[in-house]
């Protein structure tokens, strides 16, 4: 027996509030700006275990990164990931670099490694992450590497997205960059709220097992 119009029309509604309701919206976004950032713990290159809830009070940026990249390779081979990240260590941020690359996939290092290319580079991350499993990963829903995201003291998640608005491998494409991370940062450390809290992230895709 066919369904009555207005009952059809009112299963059709419900459908689309579900739709659009904020425990839909959140399950298919992810991690939201303005609301609470995944906690986790993970180990550093050290085998230290790092937690997020460890560094309460302090703003935090988490950097996906994979050093095979050639996106990763155009901010480092313009020392311009290593300039950023001892700009705003020095001002007191703390800056986690995550491997998120599954054992045998492009990036994936063990802890010498990882300390072997933040030398080598001229890194000056507060620590480097390892996150083989990808669970931390998964957590935000890292895309890319770069992949950046940005907590507030308070546990806030202020910013996530792309580093910069030039979406490319071409080194020559940082002198004109807006880098999103170092504007939103200047503005936190000035007491603003963060201007462009999203960007579309672009890069290689994260390298997560399958």
């Amino acid at each position: 027996m066919a369904l009555p119009r207005r009952m059809i029309l009112a299963t059709a509604f419900a459908a689309v509030l579900v739709g659009l309701s904020p425990i839909g919206e959140a399950m298919a976004a992810g991690p939201q700006v303005g609301k609470p950032a995944p906690l986790f713990t993970g180990t550093d290159a050290d085998g230290r275990t790092v937690r997020l809830e460890d560094y309460r009070g302090k703003t935090v940026v988490l950097e996906w990164t994979n050093h095979d990249c050639p996106f990763v390779m155009k901010h480092y081979g313009g020392q311009a990931m290593q300039a950023l990240q001892q700009k705003w260590t020095e001002a007191g941020i703390v800056w986690l670099s995550v491997i998120s690359s599954a054992p045998g996939e492009q990036g994936a290092v063990d802890g010498q490694a990882a300390n072997r290319l933040t030398q080598t580079r001229g890194a000056a991350p507060t620590a480097v992450i390892l996150d083989p499993a990808g669970t931390i990963g998964r957590a935000y829903d890292a895309k890319t590497t770069p992949h950046m995201f940005i907590v507030s003291g308070d546990g806030t998640l202020l910013y996530q997205g792309g580093i910069d608005d030039k979406p490319s491998a071409n080194l020559d494409d940082l002198k004109t960059a807006k880098n999103y991370v170092d504007l939103a940062l200047t503005e936190i450390a000035a007491g603003k709220p963060v201007s462009v809290r999203t960007a579309k992230p672009y890069g290689c895709t994260v390298k997560y097992a399958s």
